[in-house]
């Protein structure tokens, strides 16, 4: 089998993922649910030869030494696709996740316009997060994309792979991708903080001492914005103060007290007219926000937040309430996504088991 007929048809059906595995037709994710393909079973045979009609030489050694290889991969001018080959069972497969390249505007995503307001800052940590497949790339792609646009910044991106290409506007582009340009994030960060940067992308916090630079730079002068897989905002400040030993945590608390200025936390929903819909809870730092994680306080953080909504803020339950009395999603995706899913079905008029 040929596997560029399969992108194109990926690319044409705006298809989020191409899954190959043996013993299955390829399967799409199509608005979030997985549909067969065609009608051919592949084999071993056809995995193993999709799987090197795209892996670069290095990636395919790596393949060969781990088991496993991530790399990004330019679909002509249509897209790019972010590519995890595997073993499992001793056989190849593939997963393909599509980034297109088209950025979206601030209300194609549904982003408020509180989020908006933080791009004209000079330093601070700005953290988008989600689970995998969240569109936190898609969001972190445009809001660097408007600074790129109305700011004369060095913007600096550190990805893995690096996913949206963006060329010089108004700002300095420099784009890193790990692996390839730089051995680790770590490394990326320690060196950034030499290179004159105005704003620093990290794809990835995904260690202590990347998250440690990430916090740093924040405080000397750099707008960094930030990725973790986490939902919701106080999970992500204890996430962030996890990472570090007993005898740190409260060090940490007080420098992400000053550096923390929003959390953007985002999951992707079925919509109820078909297609996907973003739902977002939305945390800026305010002085009650920095007292909280200062005193490790962060189970206040989600009343903050409720009675902020005049400054900016959402809780995610309310971000669904609005949703859902919108009709752009169903009761079901409301209620199970909720994180009190009592609470919001008292709201909206419905009686939910314990």
């Amino acid at each position: 089998m040929d596997i560029f007929p399969l992108m194109d048809s990926a690319f044409a059906r705006s298809a989020a993922d191409i899954h190959l595995s043996v013993g299955r037709r390829p399967v799409f994710r199509l608005s979030g649910g997985l549909v067969e393909i065609g009608d051919h079973v592949l084999t071993a045979t056809d995995t193993e030869a999709m799987a090197k009609q795209i892996a670069p030489a290095k990636n395919w050694d790596e393949l060969l030494r781990v088991g496993t290889t991530d790399f990004g991969l330019a679909f002509g001018e249509k897209c790019r696709f972010r590519v995890s080959i595997l073993t499992q069972k001793g056989f190849r497969g593939v997963v393909m996740r599509q980034i297109p390249q088209k950025l979206l505007s601030f209300e194609q995503l549904g982003l408020p316009e509180s989020v908006l307001s933080l791009l004209t800052l000079h330093r601070g940590l700005i953290l988008v997060t989600g689970p995998t497949g969240s569109g936190k790339t898609t969001t972190l792609a445009t809001l660097i994309d408007w600074i790129n646009v109305h700011r004369d910044a060095h913007i600096i991106t550190i990805e893995d792979p690096v996913e949206y290409y963006h060329s010089h506007k108004k700002s300095q582009m420099t784009q890193r991708e790990v692996g390839n340009d730089v051995p680790s994030f770590a490394e990326a960060m320690r060196r950034a903080l030499r290179q004159d940067p105005d704003v620093i992308l990290l794809g990835e916090m995904r260690d202590l001492e990347t998250t440690s630079s990430a916090i740093t730079a924040a405080e000397t002068g750099h707008l960094v914005f930030g990725t973790l897989h986490t939902t919701g905002a106080a999970r992500t400040v204890d996430r962030i103060i996890d990472q570090y030993p007993k005898e740190q945590q409260e060090q940490i608390r007080s420098q992400l007290a000053q550096s923390l200025v929003a959390v953007i936390s985002q999951i992707l929903l079925p919509a109820a007219s078909g297609g996907r819909v973003a739902a977002y809870e939305i945390m800026l730092s305010n002085p009650a926000i920095e007292n909280h994680i200062r005193k490790c306080e962060t189970f206040k953080i989600p009343s903050v937040i409720q009675t902020s909504r005049r400054q900016g803020m959402v809780l995610m339950d309310d971000c669904l309430l609005d949703l859902w009395r919108a009709g752009r999603i169903t009761k079901e995706v409301a209620l199970e996504r909720a994180f009190d899913r009592k609470g919001l079905g008292a709201r909206m008029g419905v009686q939910v088991a314990e």
